[in-house]
Formats: C-alpha cells, sequence, structure tokens
C-alpha cells in the first residue's frame, strides 16, 4: 500500500508555499502580509503558489510576523453596567472596522484589581483603553506609561499621558439641578456614588457650586452607590431627610429608588420628584419614565478607538474631548408638592 505523503494529510505550511514559488520564507511573509517591498515577479509567484496550495496565512503567524495581535484590551470596573456595555460596543463596532478584536477585563469594581488588570491585559494586546474612574490620579500617572498606547474614558491624565474622551458631568449635574430648581425645588437630596471615583467628584462640585450660586437651596449628600440597590437602599434616608426632589448617581440607582418608593405608597412626581444619571435604555421604560441626564457613551467608544487607531498607527491622536450631556425630561421630575392644609378641628 503506498503511504500518503505528510503534506497531503496536512495543511499547507509557508515552507510548502516558499518551495514551490521558490523563494525563501520571508519573501513569503512579507507578500503575505501586504508589504510593497517585495519584487512584483516574485509576489505574484508566492501569490499563484498560495492559491495552488490553498495556503491562508494564520492569524497567529500573520502576528508573529508583523509584531501585532490585531487586538486590543479595554478595562472596565463592572460590565454588568448598561453605560460600560454600550460604550464597549461603539468601541468594538469601530474597531472590528480595522479587523481589531477588543479582548474585555472587569475588575467588578476592585480598585485594587485594576492596575493588575490593566498591566496583564496589555501584555496581550497591541494597546488599551482604561475605564478607571476610581483610581487615584497618582497611581493613574504612574501606570500609563507601562501601557502605552492607551487611551482613557471618563478619566484625565494630570501629565497628558494619554488622550481622553470624557463626559462632563459637572455640566449635567449643573443641568438637572436647574431643572428641579426651575420647579420649585429648593431642598433636595443627592444619593452620591462611590466617593472617590472622579465621576461622583464632579457631581459633588457641581452641586457645591450651585448652592453657592442659589443660596435659598439646601441639598443633602446621601451615602449610596452605582446599582438598584444602592437606590433602593436610600428610600428612607432620602424621605427622611424631608428632600422634595432626590437626585441619583446614576439611572439605576434611580431605578432602584423609585421602585422602594413605590413600595412605599410614595407617589412620583407628586410626592417627590427623582432624577437619574446617563439616560441608559431602560430609564425611559420605568414606572414613572426616569428624567435623566443624556451621555453619548457608545460615542465615548467610537471616539476612544480613533484615537488609539491613531497612536496604534505612529499618528498624533485627535484633541482631547469632552461631551456635555443634555437633560432629558420625563415624567418622574414635576413641580414642588404643595402641602395640603388641614382641614379644620383635625388636632
Amino acid at each position: 500500500m503506498a503511504r500518503r505523503s505528510s503534506t497531503a494529510s496536512s495543511s499547507p505550511t509557508i515552507s510548502d508555499v516558499a518551495a514551490r514559488a521558490g523563494v525563501s520564507l520571508s519573501t513569503v511573509s512579507r507578500v503575505m502580509n501586504g508589504s510593497t517591498t517585495v519584487d512584483a515577479g516574485l509576489a505574484e509567484r508566492v501569490r499563484e503558489a498560495a492559491l495552488a496550495l490553498n495556503y491562508t496565512a494564520s492569524p497567529l503567524a500573520r502576528s508573529l510576523v508583523l509584531g501585532k495581535t490585531q487586538t486590543i484590551a479595554v478595562v472596565v470596573p463592572d460590565l454588568a453596567n448598561p453605560v460600560f456595555q454600550s460604550a464597549l460596543r461603539g468601541l468594538t463596532t469601530a474597531a472590528s472596522h480595522q479587523g481589531y478584536h477588543v479582548l474585555v477585563a472587569d475588575s467588578f469594581e476592585n480598585v485594587g484589581e485594576e492596575r493588575v488588570l490593566a498591566v496583564e491585559a496589555r501584555r496581550r494586546c497591541d494597546g488599551i483603553v482604561l475605564c478607571a474612574p476610581r483610581m487615584s490620579v497618582e497611581a493613574l500617572d504612574e501606570l500609563l506609561p507601562q501601557l502605552a498606547p492607551a487611551v482613557l474614558i471618563n478619566r484625565d491624565s494630570s501629565d497628558a499621558l494619554a488622550p481622553s474622551v470624557v463626559a462632563d458631568y459637572k455640566s449635567g449635574m449643573m443641568q438637572l439641578l436647574s431643572h428641579l430648581y426651575g420647579f420649585g425645588h429648593r431642598h433636595l437630596a443627592y444619593i452620591s456614588g462611590v466617593t472617590a471615583a472622579q465621576s461622583n467628584i464632579t457631581r459633588v462640585t457641581a452641586i457645591h457650586e450651585f448652592v453657592a450660586a442659589h443660596p435659598d437651596t439646601t441639598i443633602d449628600e446621601l451615602p449610596g452607590g452605582v446599582g438598584f440597590d444602592s437606590g433602593y437602599g436610600a428610600a428612607d434616608a432620602v424621605l427622611d431627610s424631608g428632600a422634595t426632589a432626590a437626585l441619583a448617581f446614576n439611572d439605576l440607582v434611580g431605578m432602584g429608588l423609585l421602585g422602594a418608593l413605590s413600595e412605599r405608597g410614595v407617589r412620583v412626581p407628586e410626592d417627590i420628584s427623582v432624577t437619574g444619571f446617563d439616560d441608559i435604555p431602560f430609564a425611559a421604560y420605568t414606572t414613572p419614565p426616569l428624567t435623566t441626564a443624556s451621555v453619548p457613551i457608545e460615542e465615548l467608544g467610537v471616539q476612544a478607538w480613533d484615537r488609539l487607531w491613531a497612536l496604534l498607527n505612529g499618528r498624533s491622536p485627535a484633541y482631547n474631548l469632552s461631551f456635555g450631556p443634555l437633560v432629558v425630561a420625563r415624567r418622574s421630575t414635576g413641580p414642588v408638592p404643595v402641602p395640603v392644609p388641614e382641614a379644620p378641628g383635625t388636632r
């Protein structure tokens, strides 16, 4: 029985193409990876040999030749949060147009893990997009040189070590406060996010500046968080404060608060107004629909990729970008409640 050759029983290799075309391995590599430095006649012989053998360079082989993985990493604090899902959608869609894949690392709100994850992910990729809202400025500036090329989402580097795309949370909070002030609310409550997070710090800065400009306004800052449970758990504190309106750190917190208020028989907005922040897709379908500040999160992802793509190709990235949120007024906010006068003889 005749033996079948190993070449016939396995996929063709780059060596097979080189032998058939009568060229070196390096020549085949350059041709298969689009190099224009190879003589046109040699390049045509290589392509004919590859076609005859039905040879296609594997992604791994291409990576070894080019020194690139065609992959970037994204580090996020909580992939379950629709905000980060939207940013990731914009980023992955844009990156795919240039043949790049995205590796996602989730720190699960663990600040200590962000640095480790970022360094490990960068070792496996060509570049990184970093969403690290709770990392200190000092730690961020120390880390970024190890990650280059890198782009920041919703963070700035104090030394401009990486380009950034951010949402102007201060402007968004100012607009929400003005919206409630216009309805006559003078006593408000703010359910905070994570205290050290930059996005929370900018919101608090807006609150302090608003109160300074409107001395007839009182805003109570209440401990909270970033998820449904934070808003749900803050309901009693909000009601005990006597505030006529509550601003939640984000839409998830606002939704949790709406649920808890409904269970207590508190009407929104007749008894108290509630706002969220971000305008995630679910915000329009709560009961009542949630007033919020709309942030173009998916576009943040697209713009982050544009800047990283420039860095990957040795070009200067576009200028740092800041998106100004816009208030989307829905039915969870309304005029300040009018006290119902007591009927005579009820005391």
